[in-house]
């Protein structure tokens, strides 16, 4: 399915406008600098990439009030029950699809609070869906086919900040209700227009023209951890720097563990295998009935009524 603007761009005027839009986008400017790149030896393209790659977190830390912003409104959403989903085409979906698909292990969280749409679907991750991203009303559909509410979150993510797949999430979850992130490597986009909290993190110019897995990738990235982190300590997921609500599904994991209740408690190991076994391994409970001195029940309904956040918990315990 191909909207009426992208169907238009598939003719011959179409496309030298769309060659004329790329042309004014600062990702997809050339670096005549560079144009004997494929000439340096292996070493001198890695520190020229290694510099490249440098300049990111600056511009990154430009933006940082509004992904601050962003965070803090997003948190109040799933707060409310609402669910973190990101949507995007090509590298931008890939990166999204990954960050939502590390939070169930990370932060226990269940698969359907943070979800990953990428422009044609699960097969898309790996091979290219030709037309997908042209398409504002397929993102409508995937969002449609989530039951989407106003409480839910919405980030589009496109480097360039055109893209009708990302803009197109983007108006129809806000035309919805839900709160819209865009995030986007060119100022002025039309992903940041269509946002209520447009990210624009400006990068410059790739390596490779138009290469916008690279700085581009890179920086979406680290914007997409700081959501998905920060909006989890926020909801209380963490106890100072620990990940109290880890998922120990294998055994590295459940090594972790016990390490997190020891780091968190200063307990011994047989406190701390005591304080699972009570709590069904779970680790936010066990370090709860060592430092509120409760059994396995009470650290339970405790949580319950602090919304998961420990240190209400404790304080509810030591008030009592």
């Amino acid at each position: 399915m191909t909207s009426t603007t992208d169907a238009d761009a598939a003719t011959p005027d179409g496309y030298d406008a769309l060659r004329a839009q790329l042309a004014t986008l600062t990702t997809e400017a050339f670096r005549p600098e560079l144009a004997e790149i494929d000439q340096l030896p292996t070493a001198e393209i890695a520190a020229i990439m290694n510099g490249e790659d440098s300049t990111v977190p600056a511009a990154v830390s430009r933006v940082l009030p509004l992904i601050a912003a962003a965070i803090d409104a997003t948190a109040e959403r799933m707060a409310r029950g609402g669910r973190l989903i990101y949507a995007g085409a090509g590298t931008a979906g890939r990166l999204g699809v990954l960050d939502a698909s590390e939070c169930p292990p990370t932060f226990n969280t269940d698969p359907s609070e943070v979800i990953g749409l990428i422009a044609g679907g699960p097969s898309a991750m790996v091979t290219a869906v030709e037309g997908a991203e042209d398409s504002k009303e397929l993102a409508a559909a995937d969002l449609d086919g989530l039951g989407l509410t106003a409480d839910d979150t919405v980030v589009g993510i496109s480097a360039s900040g055109r893209t009708p797949y990302a803009v197109g999430a983007v108006e129809h979850a806000r035309s919805r209700g839900a709160l819209t992130l865009g995030l986007s490597c060119n100022a002025d986009s039309a992903l940041g227009a269509a946002a209520e909290h447009g990210l624009e993190v400006v990068v410059g110019p790739e390596l490779l023209t138009g290469s916008t897995r690279l700085k581009a990738g890179t920086a979406q990235k680290l914007v997409l951890n700081m959501i998905s982190t920060i909006t989890m300590i926020r909801l209380g997921k963490t106890y100072g720097n620990l990940m109290v609500d880890v998922r120990a599904s294998n055994e590295k994991l459940r090594a972790r563990s016990r390490r997190i209740v020891s780091l968190a408690t200063g307990a011994t190991d047989q406190e701390i295998e005591a304080a699972l076994a009570a709590t069904d391994g779970e680790v936010k409970n066990a370090v709860l009935t060592i430092l509120g001195g409760v059994d396995g029940p009470t650290a339970s309904r405790l949580l319950a009524d602090s919304h998961g956040h420990l240190r209400a918990a404790l304080a509810a315990v030591r008030t009592t």
